[in-house]
């Protein structure tokens, strides 16, 4: 049957801030629109980074005045039982919990659900016509969910070549927490540098948002220890930073549910190296070589070297056509596609 026997989806937000699930959700959305279904974004009016960012984009865009997150999930609720248009898409955790038992709706958690999240990840499904997830990880703790990768967008191709005699550019980019690795890279920076005095250097891209004072501190300390290595960069576009280092590093130590910088970073054909926590070997995939034990310092520096000095090859065109495949966004909309039509029988 086509899709188009679903022709309104209403995406319902899990935070009024831009962050990663958010991102996904604007995705979701030009999918959608992609698919000829028609698209409704309500959100939270405060703050309203993702409603002015779906309107923007040219959604439906409906705006709900709540005061925290447990107005926000009352007032969604109401709003969902009297107004909802066609099928509610439930992008995170709290639009699902807030509207359990609510009928014709899909699921969509981006997060490992634990503690009293596993009680609402359960209760949230009710009444669902399906559960998504964003990697096979995931279903560790969603058993019985549809896996649905995510994507990203395009990136140019990075031009950035290595100088013989510069030093060798070490990226990190995302949230500065400890759950992140960036300790673990502060750690095996030191060890570089100690090895090859000069040779490498760490552009840090990002901010501590989201992270409690003792894990910032945590962090602080560790890159304390390497200040004369780092360059702070702060807040900056995907593309614009890839051109401005050698290798990506991904040394997360939680259990990632996806990693969507690592997809980028693909895609911008830029040489990558990640963690095995939580889903990044599936991504990258392990086949690869280009992944090192959580948490491990030393490992994370000897592979680092290993890339530096050539002995070890990172191969951008596999990383590039992996994400061709898997996580572009054509293969964004033909999975949206496919659990359309899956619904719609």
């Amino acid at each position: 049957m086509s899709v188009h026997a679903i022709d309104h989806v209403t995406l319902a937000a899990n935070n009024g801030a831009i962050g990663g699930g958010e991102v996904m959700l604007l995705r979701i959305a030009e999918a959608l629109r992609e698919l000829s279904v028609s698209v409704t974004v309500v959100a939270p009016a405060t703050p309203g980074g993702i409603a002015d960012a779906a309107r923007q984009a040219g959604f439906e865009t409906v705006q709900l005045h709540v005061k925290n997150r447990l107005s926000w999930m009352w007032q969604l609720r109401r709003w969902d039982a009297r107004h909802r248009k066609g099928m509610l898409w439930c992008n995170g955790l709290v639009p699902a919990a807030a509207t359990w038992g609510h009928r014709t709706r899909i699921v969509h958690l981006h997060q490992h659900p634990d503690g009293l999240h596993r009680v609402l990840s359960a209760l949230s499904r009710v009444g669902a016509v399906a559960t998504l997830v964003p990697s096979a990880h995931m279903l560790r703790s969603v058993p019985g969910a549809r896996v649905m990768p995510n994507w990203t967008a395009f990136m140019p191709r990075s031009e950035r070549k290595a100088q013989p005699d510069g030093p060798f550019t070490i990226g990190f980019l995302g949230r500065l927490g400890p759950d992140k690795g960036v300790h673990v890279l502060a750690q095996a920076m030191r060890l570089l540098d100690e090895q090859d005095a000069g040779r490498y250097r760490l552009a840090l891209a990002g901010e501590p948002v989201f992270v409690a004072r003792s894990k910032v501190v945590q962090v602080e300390e560790a890159l304390a220890a390497i200040d004369e290595l780092v360059d702070r960069v702060g807040w900056v576009k995907p593309a614009e930073f890839f051109d401005t280092i050698d290798l990506l590093v991904v040394p997360s130590v939680w259990e990632e549910p996806f990693g969507l910088v690592a997809a980028e970073a693909m895609s911008a054909q830029v040489p990558l190296l990640v963690s095995d926590a939580g889903a990044l070997p599936e991504i990258v995939g392990s086949e690869t070589g280009m992944v090192t034990p959580k948490g491990d310092a030393v490992a994370l520096a000897e592979k680092i070297a290993a890339i530096a000095q050539g002995t070890t090859r990172v191969d951008v065109d596999h990383q590039f056509r992996r994400w061709s495949e898997r996580y572009s966004p054509r293969a964004g909309v033909g999975r949206v596609g496919e659990l359309l039509t899956h619904l719609a029988r």
